[in-house]
């Protein structure tokens, strides 16, 4: 019996001085870089960029380009026309909306759909926010935030922003496109 009872305390220490030895598995903790600091992280992933109007892309800009922006495939593609749609969490996604014409970006529809309306108009808030401090001077009317920019000699674009929210269903568009 007492040679038992050594047995089982050199397999109890050995195992302690075992599992004392093993080096312990740091947790990497990913620090994520904000892009629009001040403003919900949402808009880190729908608006991507501070450069362009909208992901890093401005009017003009070829299909080729846009493919290279987005993160995934187009789910509509055809001539003159890619549409892609995200999903940003269980509540909330949005699509996107491109028109080309010859090859040149001439519009795009954002649209971010949530079932929590207090994200939503967060959302709006943030986008609007963003474009006054982007493209100065908005006009708003009947629910719609209209901005004008006259870039150099570039063309003219608006942004128009809508909050269509419904009492259950939190509904944002955005529509940036040519001014004519």
């Amino acid at each position: 019996m007492n040679n038992i009872l050594k047995i089982i305390l050199v397999v109890i220490s050995s195992s302690l001085l075992f599992c004392a030895c093993q080096p312990t598995k740091k947790e990497e903790v990913k620090t994520v870089v904000r892009i629009f600091e001040g403003f919900h992280p949402l808009l880190d992933q729908i608006i991507k960029s501070t450069t362009g109007v909208f992901r890093g892309l401005n009017l003009n800009s070829t299909a080729d380009s846009i493919k290279k922006v987005e993160s995934s495939l187009p789910i509509e593609t055809s001539q003159g026309h890619l549409y892609f749609e995200y999903k940003a969490d269980s509540l909330t996604n949005y699509s996107i909306d491109y028109t080309l014409n010859n090859d040149s970006l001439t519009e795009i529809n954002l649209q971010i759909n949530s079932d929590d309306l207090e994200l939503t108009s967060y959302l709006f808030c943030d986008l609007k926010d963003y474009y006054t401090n982007k493209l100065p001077n908005p006009t708003e009317d009947k629910g719609y935030v209209v901005y004008n920019c006259f870039e150099g000699q570039r063309k003219p674009f608006v942004v128009s922003l809508s909050d269509n929210s419904s009492p259950t269903k939190g509904i944002i568009n955005m529509v940036i496109y040519k001014d004519k």
